[in-house]
């Protein structure tokens, strides 16, 4: 498969490597421009190139954007639009600025930047801290294997994603829509950065949590 990362930080170029060692032809990008990345794209090896955001976003047939939220304005848009897009973000007023829909709990970060992208929208890997997404990765049926939460409203476009969690040694589980299910793993929620397997998970967090698992 081909998958595009927009954002090289921590969670993106740990999925590039994830990626990559499974198989996919992976296309990262950062704010910076390819040229800064020549180093770790060297590192990630063969199946990883670096690219600009657009690029990114049209090479990708699944697009990761792990980017800071309040910086979300600056994606793509047009090439996001329709793709099945991963977002990892998560909103942090102190490090984003105030934004006052989610203050307010109007909406939720994901929901704003799929009507901004028009894409597919997916949530996942936001509420996973970034060291266990490096090294957690277990074999399935492994009792120590952890549970990645996933929320959308396309069933087709969450499969795709779970099989992705499924494939890197995690297990997806279904927390709903993206604007309860969302709500669900978001800074603050109760598994927010949690250890927790796919039966804890789907306990935690209620209704939707069995379909991305089957």
């Amino acid at each position: 498969m081909k998958i595009g990362i927009i954002g090289a930080g921590r969670i993106g170029a740990t999925l590039a490597r994830h990626f990559a060692r499974i198989g996919h032809d992976v296309a990262l990008s950062n704010s910076r421009g390819p040229e800064t990345l020549t180093d770790l794209v060297q590192e990630l090896g063969s199946s990883v190139r670096a690219t600009t955001a657009a690029e990114a976003a049209d090479h990708g047939q699944v697009v990761v954007v792990t980017i800071p939220y309040g910086r979300f304005r600056e994606l793509p848009a047009e090439q996001l639009h329709g793709k099945v897009v991963v977002d990892t973000c998560n909103y942090y007023p102190e490090r984003d600025g105030h934004d006052p829909e989610l203050d307010a709990d109007i909406t939720t970060s994901s929901e704003k930047i799929r009507a901004f992208t028009g894409a597919n929208l997916v949530k996942a890997f936001n509420a996973i801290y970034w060291e266990n997404l490096r090294d957690r990765g277990l074999p399935k049926g492994d009792p120590g294997r952890l549970a990645i939460p996933v929320s959308g409203t396309d069933w087709e476009a969450k499969a795709v994603v779970s099989g992705l969690i499924r494939d890197i040694g995690f297990d997806p589980v279904d927390a709903g829509d993206l604007g309860l299910g969302g709500r669900k793993h978001q800074p603050g929620s109760r598994v927010y950065g949690a250890e927790l397997s796919a039966d804890e998970l789907s306990g935690a967090v209620g209704a939707g949590a069995s379909a991305a698992r089957a």
